[in-house]
């Protein structure tokens, strides 16, 4: 065990705060076992129980670990170490690590790039997704420019995007703001602020999004995303484009200005930048036709209290601590076999876990998904989801792309996740 040294005022403030918080747990568990130890009246024993064992060392090494910053870097530097025995591991700032490694199976090597991040160590730093160009939705940029224009220290591509146009397929919020919804449910990583610390969960994401008018509720299936059934009642705001999509045979849209319905048209309407168009069959926006109010209320199921941040990928890795790769339930069928991959996760201490994998060269041939898990699980993931892969694959760390994407530089992307630094406190 290292020996710990107090040489520094700060250190010296944290020695006797700790000091202080065992001496009253001393005292509380004393007066506890003081109030339950043998009574007697007269001869007869009324009531004993034993009093409990009380570790001061061990707390008191909790209490220091939580508290002083030295100690937990130290900790996360050994850990971290320990962790990836045969990798080469960088500083990217305090509590962050980028690791390279390769591992074989059957013979032959796959490289690993890793960003592992001790979030109560960095909380200056922000996990953060983002659309390539700040705000639109239809824009594709290299991981590069993407990385430079949010001052990421680390980067990796994000969910899957329609390659003609750049719109993401699947949840992407940012800021609690809904820019697409789900598609087949698939799984999705939230991020919540807890205080001055982030934290995340996985799950399966639904839409549970209304439109409500004079007393009137309409369903709505999903927003700015391609229209999968003629049925479906779609949303497209200004983050789509100028206008919304064509609708649907023996459908309408709705132009909403201010929760105002302005004007009904079947031709593509002009999204305005104060509003949103609502797009579907009239069979389903009937109770809306003769309205002029309009609300639109979105939340997800599983409703995720005080999430920030939620992007798709698909399918789940590490579900609860246990391998769970389920592509066939969210329709991932064609991205089976061995490719390169992206993956996020995050450990039981909250630590984050960003991962790329190359593949389709001879130098790193990729893994399947089940190797992913498997890997995502070794390195400590209590939950951990696929995110796009293949060409998309790309790591950005202090600067420069760090993996082997196909394409020198990454293919430029629809959205990414970055690491950035904040004023968070």
């Amino acid at each position: 065990m290292d020996t710990l040294i107090f040489n520094t005022a700060e250190n010296y403030e944290l020695r006797k705060i700790a000091d202080i918080i065992i001496n009253l747990s001393i005292i509380g568990v004393l007066v506890l076992c003081q109030g339950l130890l043998p009574i007697h009246a007269g001869s007869t024993k009324v009531a004993q129980v034993t009093a409990p064992d009380f570790d001061t060392g061990q707390l008191k090494m909790k209490i220091l670990n939580e508290f002083s910053p030295e100690i937990r870097q130290k900790n996360f530097d050994t850990m971290v170490r320990n962790k990836y025995p045969k990798a080469t591991i960088v500083d990217v700032t305090g509590g962050v690590k980028h690791i390279k490694l390769t591992k074989y199976y059957n013979g032959k090597p796959v490289r690993i790039n890793v960003v592992e991040a001790d979030m109560k160590l960095a909380k200056n730093i922000e996990l953060t997704p983002v659309l390539s160009s700040g705000s639109t939705l239809k824009s594709r940029r290299t991981i590069t420019t993407i990385a430079k224009n949010n001052n990421a220290i680390a980067a990796i591509n994000g969910t899957y995007f329609k390659p003609q146009t750049g719109v993401p397929l699947g949840t992407l919020m940012i800021n609690k703001k809904m820019y697409t919804g789900p598609i087949y449910d698939r799984v999705a990583f939230g991020i919540f602020e807890d205080g001055s610390l982030q934290r995340f969960d996985i799950a399966r994401v639904q839409l549970n999004a209304t439109i409500k008018g004079s007393g009137k509720i309409v369903k709505v299936n999903n927003i700015n995303q391609p229209r999968m059934l003629s049925t479906y009642v779609l949303v497209y705001t200004p983050e789509w484009g100028k206008y919304a999509p064509q609708a649907p045979q023996y459908g309408t849209g709705l132009q909403v200005v201010d929760n105002k319905i302005v004007k009904t048209s079947a031709n593509p309407l002009e999204i305005p930048q104060n509003g949103y168009v609502i797009s579907g069959p009239k069979s389903m926006l009937y109770p809306l036709l003769d309205k002029k109010d309009s609300e639109l209320v979105v939340n997800t199921n599983p409703d995720w209290k005080g999430v920030k941040h939620i992007i798709s990928g698909g399918p789940y890795l590490v579900k609860n601590g246990e391998i769970f790769v389920d592509m066939t339930a969210q329709k991932l069928g064609a991205i089976g076999g061995r490719n390169p991959r992206t993956a996020i996760g995050y450990t039981a201490d909250n630590n984050l876990i960003l991962v790329a994998v190359d593949g389709r060269e001879g130098s790193s041939i990729g893994m399947t998904l089940n190797e992913l898990a498997r890997f995502m699980q070794s390195i400590g993931c209590v939950g951990a989801i696929n995110l796009d892969g293949g060409g998309s694959t790309v790591m950005y760390v202090n600067g420069n792309v760090v993996n082997h994407p196909q394409q020198k530089g990454g293919i430029p992307l629809s959205n990414a996740l970055v690491l950035s630094k904040t004023n968070r406190t």
